[in-house]
């Protein structure tokens, strides 16, 4: 253990099977046409994304109410889904419009950007909720291995969080296929996020997603919101990620 790096024990612990299986440069060439025809990639400009349900029981979190919940998910969410799609038939017609300026166009371009990231991060944020709020074993040793204790992961996480209270963005534990590293992430509003990082945990700071209940308590809600995680989801993501992340070192190698 002590020959290895921090990074170096994450993807090897979670990804033996997935490096025995690439093996080389070669084989991983041999998998990605085949990955392409299993995964067809959906049209860039279709208006097709639909708002996807609840994956838990409003009703039964802890100290967040399903009003809220509701009001969240029928608002904010679905309203950033309806807004993407109309972002998106706008994009088509300006593309065709040879004396629309370019400046003009960029401006659409970055309401797509904001709006995407709004659709994705609400679906991870609500996608991790409705669970007890009791990580497993194997979890917490991944991350007392990236940030000390879990503890110290805690403390930096909630700390994002009431930094955040009163204003808008999100807090987001991630992990990032080109670094390798496990960090918190601190985000003002949908369209900053670090690049080549997959989000494992997402917390949503907006006042939106807490004032109904606790009006400016932020940290109270952060407290509330650590009740719910569903930890099994958080666990799946970490353990696609650390794959992900072999198979971006195979692909990325010379």
């Amino acid at each position: 253990m002590s020959s290895q790096t921090r990074r170096d024990f994450l993807v090897s612990a979670s990804s033996a099977v997935a490096l025995a299986a690439l093996g080389s440069e070669s084989q991983a060439a041999d998998l990605a046409p085949a990955a392409g025809l299993a995964t067809p990639i959906p049209a860039a400009f279709a208006a097709s994304h639909e708002v996807k349900a609840l994956p838990f029981d409003p009703a039964k979190l802890d100290g967040i109410s399903e009003k809220l919940i509701r009001s969240h998910w029928e608002n904010n969410y679905a309203g950033s889904v309806k807004a993407l799609n109309a972002v998106k038939q706008k994009l088509t017609s300006f593309l065709e419009d040879a004396n629309l300026p370019a400046f003009i166009y960029n401006d659409l371009k970055r309401e797509h950007l904001l709006r995407t990231g709004s659709v994705v991060l609400h679906e991870l944020y609500f996608g991790n909720l409705g669970g007890t709020g009791k990580a497993d074993a194997a979890l917490q040793k991944v991350l007392t291995e990236a940030f000390g204790s879990v503890e110290t992961w805690e403390k930096e996480f909630r700390r994002l969080g009431a930094g955040l209270g009163g204003g808008s963005g999100w807090v987001v534990l991630g992990y990032n296929l080109h670094t390798g590293l496990l960090e918190n992430y601190w985000q003002w509003d949908h369209a900053h996020a670090p690049t080549a990082t997959l989000p494992v945990l997402v917390l949503d700071m907006y006042e939106h997603s807490y004032q109904m209940d606790y009006g400016a308590a932020a940290t109270t809600y952060v407290d509330a919101f650590f009740r719910n995680i569903h930890w099994e989801t958080v666990s799946a993501r970490l353990d696609r990620a650390l794959k992900a992340r072999t198979i971006w070192q195979v692909a990325d190698a010379r």
